[in-house]
C-alpha cells in the first residue's frame, strides 16, 4: 500500500468517525430538547429500511459505472462522453428516486405544504405577485409564504409557475424537469474542467460525477436544478476566459450568474469560484464586457417587476430566526453540516480533498524552481519602480505565490484551485449560521465541484465501489426528507 494511499485512509476514516460523532452527538440533542428538528441527525430524515422499483435498476447502474466506467469515461470521443455522462447521472438518480417509489419518490416531494407548488395558483399575474412577493415573507404577514418559497428568491418559483403555464404542471412534471436538468450539472463540471486544467483529468472525474450519494437529493430537490444552472454559469466562463467564443459564453456565463442569484440567496458564493476561473483562464478580460452585461438581465429583469433583492434577503433573514433557524443550535450545526457534506460527496471526495490540499502545499515550492517571465533575478530584491514589476504582482507572490502562474502550473494544481475555491465558499456558507440542517439538499451546488478531486485519485474502481454503495445504503435505509 502507498503512502498517499494510507493518507487516504485515514483521511476516510476521520470524516467517519466526524459522522458518528455528528450522528450521536445530535441524538442525544434531540432526545434532550429537540432543539436540531431532525429525525436522523445529522440529516434531515428518518430511519425506515425499505426497497422499491428502483432497487435493481440502482443495482444494474452502480455495478456498471463501477466496473465499466473508468475504462468508458477513457476511450469514448469527448462529446459521446458528455452525453453519456448525462444520460447515466439521470439512471442513476431515477433509479434511486424510484426506490421511495413514484409517488414518495417523484410526485409528491414538491407538492408538500413547504414546496414551490403550493403557491402556482397565487402567480396568476406575475409582475403583480412580485411587486408584492416582500410583503408575504415574515411569518407574521398575511398569507405568509411556504418555507422554500420565503427562503428563496422568486425565480425559483416562477420556474414551476412557467412549467405549469406550458402544461406540465404538477409534481411528476415538476420531478422530472428537477431531474433532467438536476443531471447535467456533471456535464458543466466536466466541460470546466477540461477547459481549465486538461481532458484526461476530465475523464478520470466523469464516473464519480456520474455516480455521487448527491443523486440521493439531487432527485426531485429544486437546488439539483438550481446546482445544474449554477454548474453551468461556471462552465460557460471556463469556456470564455480560455478562448472558447468568448462574447457568447461570457454573456452566458453572466446571464445564468443572474438567474443563479435570483434561485437561492445562498449561492451569491459562487462568485468565489468564478474568481478562481478568472485566476486559471488565459483570458481574463476579453470576456468581462460580455460576462457582466450578462449578468445584468434577470436583476434588471426581476426589479423593473417589482421585485426587491436586498429587502427580500433582509426579511428572509428575520423569518430564518423567526423559525427553526433561530432555535437550531449553531455550535452542533456548524460542524454537523460538515457531516453531511461527507454523505453527500462520499469516503471517494473525501479522499480527493485531501490530495487537493496536498497539491496545494506543493504547488508553492515547485513553482519558485520554475522560471517566470516577470520574477527577478535570483538573489535581487524586486525593484517596485523599476516598472518591470508592479506592486500588485509582488503582493500576490508573497499571498499567494502560485497565483500569477496558474496557467503554467500542471493540470492537477490547477484542478487542485478550482476544487479548493468552491471548498471555500461551502466554508464561508457554513460559518454564515444561514444553513443549519438541511445542508445535504442546500449544499448540493458546491458538492458537485468537490467530486471533481476525485480525478486525483488512483484505484478508481475501489473508490466508485465505496461510492455507489453509500449512495445504496443511505436510499435503502434512510427515508429522507427530500
Amino acid at each position: 500500500m502507498t503512502r498517499d494511499l494510507l493518507r487516504d485512509l485515514y483521511a476516510t476514516l476521520a470524516a467517519a468517525l466526524l459522522v458518528v460523532a455528528a450522528a450521536l452527538v445530535g441524538t442525544a440533542i434531540e432526545r434532550e430538547d429537540g432543539t436540531l428538528h431532525v429525525g436522523w441527525p445529522p440529516l434531515y430524515a428518518n430511519w425506515g429500511p425499505h426497497v422499491g422499483s428502483g432497487t435493481p435498476a440502482a443495482l444494474v447502474v452502480a455495478v456498471g459505472v463501477v466496473a465499466y466506467g473508468p475504462r468508458v469515461a477513457a476511450r469514448l470521443p469527448w462529446r459521446a462522453l458528455l452525453g453519456t455522462a448525462w444520460g447515466t447521472a439521470m439512471a442513476w438518480t431515477w433509479s434511486l428516486a424510484l426506490i421511495d417509489g413514484w409517488q414518495r419518490g417523484v410526485a409528491v416531494r414538491l407538492t408538500t405544504s413547504y414546496e414551490y407548488l403550493q403557491v402556482i395558483d397565487r402567480f396568476q399575474h406575475i409582475p403583480a405577485t412580485l411587486r408584492d412577493f416582500t410583503g408575504h415573507i415574515l411569518i407574521h404577514s398575511p398569507d405568509h409564504w411556504p418555507a422554500h418559497v420565503a427562503g428563496h428568491p422568486p425565480a425559483a418559483t416562477v420556474t414551476f409557475v412557467l412549467l405549469d403555464r406550458v402544461g406540465l404542471g404538477g409534481g411528476g412534471w415538476a420531478g422530472a424537469f428537477c431531474i433532467t436538468v438536476g443531471a447535467s450539472a456533471c456535464v458543466a463540471v466536466l466541460v470546466a474542467v477540461r477547459a481549465l486544467t486538461d481532458e484526461a483529468l476530465a475523464r478520470r472525474a466523469a464516473p464519480f460525477l456520474v455516480m455521487a450519494p448527491a443523486a440521493v437529493w439531487m432527485g426531485t430537490s429544486a437546488d439539483g436544478y438550481f446546482a445544474a444552472v449554477a454548474a453551468w454559469t461556471i462552465a460557460f466562463l471556463a469556456l470564455a476566459v480560455t478562448g472558447y467564443r468568448p462574447r457568447l459564453t461570457g454573456f452566458a456565463s453572466g446571464l445564468l450568474f443572474g438567474l443563479t442569484c435570483y434561485l437561492s440567496y445562498g449561492l451569491t458564493l459562487f462568485a468565489v469560484i468564478a474568481g478562481a476561473v478568472l485566476l486559471l483562464g488565459t483570458r481574463r478580460i476579453r470576456p468581462l464586457p460580455y460576462a457582466l452585461a450578462g449578468l445584468a438581465v434577470v436583476p434588471v429583469a426581476f426589479t423593473l417587476a417589482g421585485f426587491n433583492w436586498w429587502e427580500a434577503y433582509h426579511l428572509l433573514v428575520e423569518r430564518y430566526y423567526e423559525g427553526a433557524g433561530g432555535i437550531r443550535p449553531y455550535g452542533y450545526w456548524v460542524w454537523g453540516n460538515l457531516a453531511c457534506t461527507v454523505m453527500i460527496v462520499g469516503p471517494a471526495t473525501v479522499a480527493g480533498l485531501r490530495r487537493t490540499g496536498a497539491t496545494l502545499l506543493k504547488s508553492p515550492r515547485q513553482l519558485r524552481a520554475s522560471s517566470s517571465p516577470d520574477a527577478p533575478p535570483p538573489g535581487r530584491t524586486p525593484d517596485l519602480h523599476d516598472g518591470s514589476v508592479r506592486v500588485g504582482s509582488a503582493l500576490r507572490r508573497r499571498v499567494m505565490p502560485w497565483a500569477d502562474d496558474l496557467r503554467d502550473t500542471s493540470a492537477e494544481v490547477r484542478l487542485a484551485v478550482l476544487v479548493a475555491a468552491a471548498f471555500v465558499a461551502l466554508l464561508i456558507a457554513d460559518l454564515s449560521g444561514m444553513s443549519k440542517a438541511e445542508s445535504e439538499r442546500i449544499w448540493l451546488p458546491f458538492a458537485m465541484w468537490l467530486l471533481a478531486s476525485c480525478a486525483l485519485l488512483t484505484r478508481p474502481r475501489a473508490w466508485l465501489a465505496a461510492q455507489a454503495t453509500l449512495a445504496l445504503l443511505l436510499n435503502h435505509l434512510l427515508l429522507t426528507g427530500w
